[in-house]
Formats: C-alpha cells, sequence, structure tokens
C-alpha cells in the first residue's frame, strides 16, 4: 500500500491506524502529486500516462470548468476564460494586482473583501477558487490511484511566500476537500525526498521533477 507517513514526535499512529496521504506541487505553470512507494517517491499519472499538470483552468458558459491539458490548449483562442498562474495571485489584494494588471490578460473586478476576482464566462472567482480546481483535480487523480480516500497532503509552498499566501493556500486546499497536514517550503521538500546526495540518484525522474529547480 502506497503510504506517505507524517507525525508529530511521539505522535505516530500503529500500522492498523495507516491512512493515505500524499504530497502536492502546487506549481505556477505545472502541478503534480506524489506519494511514496517501497520507501520512494514517486508521482502519480493520469490515464493517459502524464505526470504533470498545466496549472490552467478554463471557464466556460455553462458553469462546466475544465482543468489542465485541454484548457491549456484552449488559452491562446480564449484568453479571458482560461486562468493560469493563478498561485501568483494568491494571497494578494487588489493593489498588488494592479501591478501586475498590464501582463495578465484577464478582466478583474472589485470585490468586498478585497480580495480580487476575475471575471469569466462562468461567473467571477477568486485565485483560491481557481487553484482549488487544480487541487481537486490532482486529488482525484490520487484518489484514483491509490484506490481510497485521503486523509490528508502535504503541499510544497515557495520559501519566500508570506502568511497570507500560505492561508491562501490552505484556503484552496479546503475547498478541494483536503486536510492540509502541513506546508513545506520548497527547499525543504528535497531534504525529505534525497537526505543524502547518493540517495538523491535512487530516485525515480518522475519524482525528481517534482523539484525542477534542482534536477
Amino acid at each position: 500500500m502506497a503510504l506517505l507517513q507524517i507525525s508529530e514526535p511521539g505522535e505516530s499512529t500503529a500500522p492498523h491506524q495507516h491512512r493515505l496521504a500524499v504530497g502536492i506541487d502546487l506549481g505556477t505553470t505545472n502541478s503534480l502529486v506524489a506519494t511514496v512507494r517501497s520507501g520512494l517517491a514517486d508521482t502519480l499519472p493520469d490515464n493517459a500516462g502524464r505526470h504533470l499538470l498545466p496549472s490552467v483552468v478554463r471557464y466556460l458558459p455553462d458553469g462546466a470548468r475544465v482543468v489542465g491539458v485541454e484548457a491549456k490548449a484552449a488559452a491562446a483562442q480564449d484568453p479571458l476564460n482560461t486562468i493560469a498562474s493563478a498561485k501568483r495571485l494568491m494571497g494578494r489584494g487588489v493593489e498588488d494586482v494592479k501591478v501586475l494588471g498590464t501582463h495578465l490578460p484577464y478582466a478583474f473586478v472589485p470585490s468586498a473583501s478585497g480580495m480580487p476576482r476575475i471575471h469569466t464566462a462562468g461567473g467571477d472567482v477568486s485565485p483560491v477558487e481557481v487553484s482549488a480546481e487544480i487541487l481537486q483535480h490532482l486529488r482525484m487523480r490520487a484518489e484514483h490511484s491509490l484506490g481510497g480516500e485521503l486523509a490528508g497532503v502535504v503541499i510544497t509552498v515557495p520559501a519566500y511566500f508570506d502568511d497570507a499566501q500560505r492561508q491562501a493556500t490552505k484556503d484552496a486546499a479546503t475547498l478541494a476537500g483536503l486536510n492540509v497536514l502541513r506546508l513545506l517550503n520548497e527547499p525543504t521538500t528535497v531534504w525529505i525526498a534525497a537526505p543524502t546526495a547518493s540517495s538523491w540518484s535512487t530516485i525515480s525522474a518522475a519524482a525528481r521533477s517534482t523539484f525542477p529547480f534542482c534536477a
């Protein structure tokens, strides 16, 4: 059984209490989900054998949502309704978005909360809601691959993320139906996956792609 065991010191669960958990790299461009099999990190592919999921969501007029490869393919023809790089907007306020506004093709609308919302054919959405769609897609992939409901997830975040951005990531996970066990800084994940230089070579190429800055 594929398991990722995460416990605080002195709180390790008994063998019969082990539950399914995964790690997710919620990336700006691509995202993926991984677990541990036979002591090695292993990324989980979709039904087509693709490990990377483009971090892109397309919103359709009928309320349907398209996530990943198909959404990315529609970005050029439907840029206002195809949201990419939502991670850049996580935890940011309206004033922050104005600085990025000239580089983004989206129609931003004001909100009472101060969180920027993006107008799409399927309704106004926040960066948190966009990220939740990606996380939910990865959750469904993992549960299908592992054959059971996830008890929790560890999500990687950039080391420079501030408290607001980290909270936004947790909020997105909650919307996606995930229980966040921990947020890990991306550099920290390298040492967890490969505690020594020699063991790094034993990790599969797919798993190493989780850490593109070190591959």
